[in-house]
């Protein structure tokens, strides 16, 4: 990229660590029914256990939960922040590289995407399903390929059309259809002295 100066310097991609961190969630959480089954006094396999079925699921619910990753456009700063950050990490590090050729008239790009709220909110929702869709515990060997055809293409068609967001950018030159706000992000900002 040619003007890299408003980006930030990431040295450590994200996302695989996200990943780390929601397989531990799974796992503790299995961990943690399997010892709420074999500590429970009253496992008695002809008894009729269902209301301690019950009991143990809605405390299970309440403590082990899995937590998804809300839609990038609900969260306020930091958690805004730091979702653009991974994000960005994502759209730079796979996608740019890997997707996307030279921008045209016919296949617009700009290298300042995350300032578009249009396309911060499709790339996000790309990105969620990406990484749901490439774990082959939860998609199997058909995972990539539906990512490819009901995510991927459509967003990428929908940014880069002539008509789209990115329509008022040009090699040179960064427009977008509104006002940004005048106070930058918070991860964005330079550290003061």
């Amino acid at each position: 990229m040619a003007d890299d100066e408003g980006l930030p310097d990431f040295d450590v991609p994200v996302a695989p660590f996200q990943d780390l961190e929601d397989l531990k969630a799974t796992v503790n959480s299995f961990t943690s029914q399997f010892k709420a089954l074999a500590d429970n006094p009253g496992n008695d396999p002809g008894g009729n256990r269902a209301d301690d079925a019950h009991e143990a699921d809605s405390d299970a619910d309440d403590e082990d939960e899995p937590q998804y990753p809300p839609f990038i456009l609900l969260l306020d700063p930091p958690e805004y922040d730091d979702e653009l950050r991974a994000l960005i990490e994502w759209v730079e590090g796979v996608l740019v590289p890997a997707y996307l050729g030279e921008p045209s008239a016919d296949a617009r790009w700009c290298h300042r995407w995350f300032e578009h709220t249009v396309a911060v909110a499709r790339l996000h929702a790309a990105w969620l399903a990406w990484q749901e869709l490439t774990d082959p515990a939860t998609s199997g060997y058909l995972g990539p390929s539906t990512w490819h055809r009901d995510h991927l293409d459509p967003c990428l068609r929908e940014l880069r059309t002539s008509s789209g967001p990115f329509a008022g950018c040009t090699k040179g030159e960064h427009q977008i259809g509104h006002r940004m706000p005048g106070i930058v992000p918070s991860a964005w900002r330079l550290a003061e002295d």
